[in-house]
């Protein structure tokens, strides 16, 4: 026998023995019991209450009022300065405005999602400090309803956001039945700022205002708040002025502003703060903003 087959001879009587002591050991094992199976359902439900945030930072008010609308007040563990609705938040830590959110009181918080709007400065440096933050748009009526349903999906519950859509819906149906016939097609300044701006046609204010039958001295390529200048407004002539209390009362004192005969004959909307916030949110109160529109055309209809 060759030196080369002695030594594959040897090789194989080494593995075949080693095998040998091998499955005595092998045997030894004692069997794992089997795992049943774990329902999908199961394991997707134990992942989405993983996602589901629980300590919720909002910077926005609209976005405050809509996760508390939503039914998840409780989970919200600080707002902006300007939240003020509903009345629990005012109980919660202050964290700064749109152009001065306090980011180490944000972190601080340890939220597990942050809301924002965009053009909030925060944004980047809050996800670069590893925070996850969700920012909505809410120019239109479609943004926050949009908003609405993208929220509702996120705190767990996607079917509470075409409920609460469709609430707001009935609420703005019910304020255009009641705008007096004689109101539909009139002209309105809404004043957004003393600047002035105003609501155009584009902007969730506008769309308010078009909902209910009325119309906008502001053309709509002007956008959706743009600044006008006095002559433009006194020239336009609205048929109502619509604006905070304190700021009806002193607008025939502006220069040139005397002349705007929604003024001298008492065609005006002077919203309280309370209301005239609610106005100029773009979240889950659209409807009952548009109610206080309305009112004041019924109002301005009886002096007739």
């Amino acid at each position: 026998m060759t030196r080369a087959l002695v030594q594959a001879v040897r090789t194989l009587l080494a593995g075949a023995v080693a095998l040998c002591l091998a499955l005595p050991a092998a045997h030894a094992q004692p069997a794992q019991p089997a795992q049943p199976p774990q329902p999908a359902h199961s394991t997707q439900a134990a992942e989405a209450a993983v996602r589901t945030p629980q300590r919720i930072v909002s910077l926005v008010p609209s976005l405050t009022e809509t996760v508390c609308s939503l039914g998840a007040c409780s989970r919200l563990v600080g707002t902006d300065r300007f939240a003020n609705w509903p009345p629990s938040v005012l109980q919660l830590p202050k964290l700064g405005g749109l152009d001065d959110a306090q980011v180490e009181s944000i972190v601080a918080l340890r939220p597990d999602l942050v809301l924002a709007a965009p053009s909030a400065r925060v944004v980047r440096r809050l996800r670069d400090l590893g925070l996850t933050v969700q920012v909505f748009a809410s120019d239109s009526h479609a943004d926050v309803r949009r908003s609405i349903d993208a929220l509702a999906a996120t705190l767990g519950d996607a079917a509470a956001g075409p409920r609460l859509w469709a609430a707001i819906e009935r609420e703005l149906a019910a304020a255009r039945d009641r705008v007096p016939p004689a109101w539909r097609g009139q002209r309105v300044y809404f004043e957004v700022s003393t600047t002035p701006h105003a609501a155009g046609t584009g902007s969730f204010i506008g769309q308010t205002l078009a909902g209910l039958g009325l119309a906008n001295i502001v053309p709509p390529a002007l956008g959706a708040f743009p600044q006008l200048s006095p002559e433009f407004i006194v020239r336009a002539q609205p048929d109502v002025v619509m604006a905070p209390r304190r700021e009806i009362s002193a607008m025939a004192a502006r220069p040139g502003w005397a002349a705007l005969q929604a003024l001298g004959h008492d065609r005006h909307c002077g919203f309280d703060a309370a209301g005239y916030e609610m106005l100029v949110r773009p979240g889950p109160r659209l409807g009952e903003a548009a109610g206080l529109i309305a009112d004041c055309l019924v109002a301005l209809e009886s002096r007739r």
